[in-house]
């Protein structure tokens, strides 16, 4: 009887690791919807027009992406700090927010293939870009240097800058605009924004040192034990890569500036 109730007990146990596994995917087809996580705040990856809308690359892979379920879009606004437990508690399908791949983040979830590295690259003031040429030279205690909080610009600044005085800043743009006004020495941030912000405020004020100083491969974030959905997503990016659909997504957003518009 005790080996009976342990192998019906094992059998349940099956079953249920088994539906949860598919779980994402039957909900999606379920729901009609596809709930992406977010922070509309990193340009290109995903930011506000004037409208209020998100939109930026992140936004146009999950629209391909929805098309290619046959459901609608749903971004879902979230604080950068809240978004792995907001994906662990069900608030959304899949964080698409321009994450980086990162050992600690694996612990919690899921990662999908990246399809974007980048690295951090450093904005300084002008009068120091005679001086400042990489990383290395902003490590001593005169220097103060920032990042965004919880962000992997924060991590490399305190492993690889760690002499130098450091402030971390709620938002990139809060960071960027203490640089310009002369607060601080330099921001380390990702490459894509720091071209963007270079463009926008740091015409005759900042230096752009644009050269990666690290290796950080952007990937979607999902719930463990969810084999089902990571397999259609590494499907899903195969065939975008193939078709057109990723080139002319990703020249949209990286290569091209004509986006600039519906912020400014």
């Amino acid at each position: 009887m005790k080996r009976l109730s342990l192998l019906f007990a094992a059998l349940v146990f099956l079953a249920m690791t088994a539906t949860a596994m598919a779980g994402t995917l039957e909900e999606i087809q379920k729901r009609g919807k596809l709930r992406v996580g977010m922070e509309p705040g990193y340009m290109p990856f995903e930011l506000q027009n004037k409208k209020g809308e998100i939109i930026g690359f992140d936004a146009d892979m999950g629209a391909a992406m929805a098309k290619a379920m046959g459901v609608e879009l749903e971004l879902v606004s979230t604080a950068w700090d809240g978004i792995i437990p907001a994906l662990l508690t069900g608030k959304f399908d899949i964080i698409m927010s321009g994450m980086t791949l990162t050992q600690e983040r694996n612990m919690s979830i899921n990662f999908a293939p990246p399809y974007v590295v980048i690295g951090q690259t450093i904005l300084v003031k002008k009068d120091l870009a005679a001086t400042i040429k990489t990383y290395k030279d902003l490590n001593d205690p005169k220097y103060t240097v920032a990042s965004k909080l919880g962000t992997t610009g924060e991590q490399a600044t305190k492993r690889m800058i760690p002499k130098a005085k450091y402030n971390s800043y709620e938002t990139e743009q809060e960071g960027v605009m203490e640089l310009v006004n002369g607060k601080i020495d330099a921001f380390i941030y990702d490459q894509p924004y720091n071209i963007v912000a270079m463009s926008q405020k740091g015409q005759g004020k900042i230096v752009h040192l644009d050269t990666p100083f690290t290796f950080e491969p952007i990937s979607w974030g999902v719930r463990k034990g969810d084999a089902d959905f990571l397999n259609w997503l590494e499907n899903f990016m195969y065939q975008v890569k193939n078709d057109g659909t990723y080139e002319r997504i990703y020249h949209k957003w990286f290569q091209d500036d004509a986006w600039l518009k519906e912020i400014q």
